[in-house]
């Protein structure tokens, strides 16, 4: 497959090439990148998948809802509708995309919409809502957010990576100079400060820019329809994890670090359980998956021993407190304007 990618190499600097193209015109004026009074927090990356884009909407939404009404808007990637839609507490996964659904069930009172046109969605929700969140958007220039938050991964950074189909850079490399905050998430327990440091100076950060470094943070208990348990419950019991998202690996060796005794099932990112992987499961005593995958698992599998293991975003270095400052303070200086 890496033999293969390389091939493709001359494919890359095409895709690049029309990619670099519409971002110029966009920077230039030429085509119109709308801007709104309401106060737009855009959280994406550069490249394809994996990065804890929902993490982050949910941590953000986290700390924004007790002082702002706050709205999330996504395209509802896979759902088998079309246009708007706001999402509701009894929603579907197939109506609304499975991470929609889970921004919903976990902030209520928060607006929560779909819509592959972002320009309408904005327009719906800045009714209702005093900041905005936009979810996997980075790349849609029709939207000038105010705030653009840019994650990359620690063991895939975005300055090491290659245009499609070579790497996985929907973009070229250059396109993260748009980013007003710019998180290296996944990164792994322990990492050396000095590493850290690096990193930072490789980016070649703009006199704008902030950086800040995150891991994923596991919660303790597990949670089914009607039951929760410690995590610890599984650690004498063979369980199944059955994972449907870009990069299970991090979640897999944590429970291996963690020494419980698993099967692992790995499906495609945002799969489709049909009703054949659905019988396979059906014969599965006990199933741990990702809250995501939960949204779509749950529907079909019914009462079924079906658990998730919700994970958060954790800041490193104790600049939690400066993140959360610097995301409040955009957002007041665009309310400001």
């Amino acid at each position: 497959m890496k033999f293969l990618r390389q091939l493709l190499f001359p494919f890359s600097i095409l895709y690049g090439g029309i990619t670099g193209l519409r971002n110029y015109f966009y920077d230039k004026g030429w085509w119109e990148s709308r801007s709104y009074t309401t106060p737009i927090i855009c959280v994406g990356n550069l490249s394809t998948g994996g990065t804890g884009k929902s993490p982050m909407i949910q941590f953000l939404a986290s700390f924004l809802e007790a002082d702002y009404n706050l709205a999330v808007l996504s395209r509802g990637y896979k759902r088998k509708t079309s246009g708007y839609k706001e999402v509701l507490l009894d929603s579907t996964a197939e109506e609304v995309g499975d991470e929609p659904l889970q921004f919903k069930q976990n902030f209520p009172n928060c607006k929560v919409a779909v819509c592959e046109d972002r320009r309408e969605g904005i327009e719906k929700l800045q009714k209702y809502a005093d900041v905005i969140l936009l979810d996997d958007a980075f790349q849609h220039r029709k939207v000038k957010a105010s705030t653009n938050i840019l994650l990359t991964p620690f063991d895939d950074l975005f300055f090491n990576d290659y245009m499609l189909p070579t790497g996985n850079l929907r973009e070229p490399r250059s396109g993260a100079k748009r980013a007003d905050i710019i998180v290296v998430t996944k990164c792994p327990d322990g990492v050396a400060y000095a590493k850290l440091q690096e990193i930072q100076f490789r980016m070649g950060l703009l006199p704008h820019q902030r950086v800040y470094f995150s891991r994923i943070g596991y919660d303790k208990q597990i949670f089914g329809k009607s039951e929760t348990w410690a995590l610890d419950y599984l650690l004498d019991k063979k369980f199944t994890l059955v994972t449907g998202i870009a990069n299970p690996e991090p979640l897999v060796a944590y429970l291996k670090r963690r020494e419980f005794q698993f099967t692992h099932k790995k499906y495609p990112d945002h799969h489709n359980f049909n009703d054949c992987d659905v019988n396979t499961l059906r014969k599965e005593e006990i199933i741990l998956t990702t809250e995501k995958d939960y949204m779509r698992l749950q529907p079909k599998l019914g009462k079924f021993a079906l658990y998730y293991l919700p994970i958060k975003t954790q800041i490193l270095n104790e600049q939690e407190t400066f993140f959360k400052d610097a995301v409040v303070a955009s957002i007041e200086k665009q309310r400001d304007a």
